[in-house]
């Protein structure tokens, strides 16, 4: 089986000599890149096995039946859109082009608010671009009674789940109608009613939350699983390894998704470990399985899922899927990538783009064409326009049609002080 080798000990260049500083004759170690700005993208340290290649163990499997599955890449689509091996699902072409469907709204949602918040009606966003099937797929082969617990670049998700463009938007605007009444920042959803979980700003304790919930939902004997994704930086929070000792030790029904799209912010995948050993490798110090799968592949993600699912439902415990994808965007719009990586990078990703994957599959079986792809397309971006120009109608960042004020007293206790009380009859009073 092909496992990811990194070369950096060979490293002879200007940059090796930055990285590695030295004391004496020992050597401090720091993982650098293989390109910057103005070189040519380099991802020869990266071995990706073939569609196929790597075989699907029975989800009941003892976790040491595993181990290969740490350092392999479950890949299901092959370069000509064709399904090959055992970790191929059977879904039908409808939900298929849903799922397609879904992915390209997303897409248009994030290009549409991207441009909002260049037009000031917005202090924030961040895109899920090249990413969209790690959420879209997954969602599709969960259950709606699992509780997900995203982190901010599963905007597909909430889709999936059956959220108004209306109300994302509204809520990354901060306006009337933001249903967290400007209390949480742009991106950072949450829906109860959808068993989707407030995302927090503080990175990765979303996992010992979805082991938590998880325990519980084992403890009630109910079969609903949690599901919950970070990004491979957080998995260097100490928060990332206390939810993998509980989620191992209480067999928790979770499916922990680390999603390696090669840059934490401006921080190359290697300063959290990534270039000693796989992400999914880290599941084995724990006594669960890990995964390592092709994230841009929607087969491959919802396959993954499904089997982890299923493990999680018989009782066996907790999976890590390490979901191996490339951030085609800046990390937010704080960010400018062209300072740390090449700028071709993402379109020389060797495992392409989500969205052409699929509908290449689609059209391969009979059941997509370029035009309907276009026309859905057109259809989508329409939608789109609509909802967000609803949102829009509820207040924008730039007229200061914000929450109101009062509410700031409200959903803070169950039944609201004496003292609160006062202080929100005297606002009132001098409005």
């Amino acid at each position: 089986m092909v496992q990811q080798h990194y070369t950096g000990e060979d490293e002879t260049a200007d940059e090796a000599k930055v990285v590695r500083m030295k004391f004496g004759k020992e050597s401090l170690h720091v993982p650098a890149p293989a390109a910057r700005p103005g070189d040519k993208p380099d991802f020869s340290r990266i071995a990706f096995d073939d569609a196929g290649a790597v075989s699907r163990p029975d989800p009941a499997a003892a976790a040491r039946e595993t181990f290969d599955l740490s350092f392999g890449l479950v890949r299901v689509l092959d370069d000509q859109g064709k399904l090959v091996g055992d970790w191929a699902p059977k879904i039908d072409p409808e939900t298929l082009r849903k799922g397609l469907g879904h992915m390209m709204k997303v897409r248009a949602y994030d290009a549409r608010m991207l441009r909002m918040h260049r037009q000031g009606k917005m202090s924030f966003y961040m895109t899920s671009t090249g990413e969209e099937a790690v959420a879209v797929a997954a969602a599709m082969a969960l259950r709606g009674e699992d509780m997900l617990f995203p982190s901010y670049r599963q905007q597909g998700l909430h889709l999936v789940r059956g959220a108004d463009l209306v109300d994302m938007a509204s809520h990354c605007m901060s306006n009337a109608r933001d249903n967290l009444m400007g209390r949480q920042l742009p991106v950072h959803y949450t829906r109860a009613d959808l068993n989707l979980f407030s995302i927090s700003g503080n990175l990765c304790t979303q996992f010992p939350q979805a082991v938590g919930w998880a325990m519980a939902s084992a403890y009630k004997g109910e079969s609903a699983v949690a599901a919950s994704w970070i990004g491979e930086g957080s998995s260097a929070e100490g928060d990332f390894h206390v939810a993998c000792t509980m989620a191992g030790v209480y067999h928790a029904p979770v499916l922990l998704n680390v999603v390696n799209n090669q840059w934490a912010i401006s921080c190359y995948q290697g300063i959290a470990g990534g270039e000693e050993t796989t992400f999914a490798s880290k599941a084995i110090g724990y006594g669960f399985p890990g995964l390592r799968v092709d994230g841009n592949d929607f087969f491959a993600v919802w396959a993954a899922t499904e089997w982890a699912a299923e493990r999680a439902r018989k009782g066996k415990g907790a999976t890590l899927l390490e979901l191996v994808t490339y951030r085609a965007g800046a990390h937010s719009t704080s960010d400018d990538p062209s300072r740390y990586r090449p700028k071709e990078e993402a379109d020389a990703w060797p495992l392409g783009d989500p969205v052409e994957r699929l509908k290449l599959h689609l059209v391969s079986i009979g059941e997509w064409s370029d035009d309907r792809h276009e026309q859905l397309g057109a259809e989508i971006a329409d939608e789109v326009q609509k909802k967000l120009k609803e949102a829009e109608s509820y207040g924008t960042l730039s007229d200061h049609k914000s929450v109101p004020p009062e509410t700031l007293f409200d959903d803070i206790f169950k039944e609201m002080p004496k003292n609160l009380k006062r202080q929100r009859e005297e606002y009132l009073s001098l409005r």
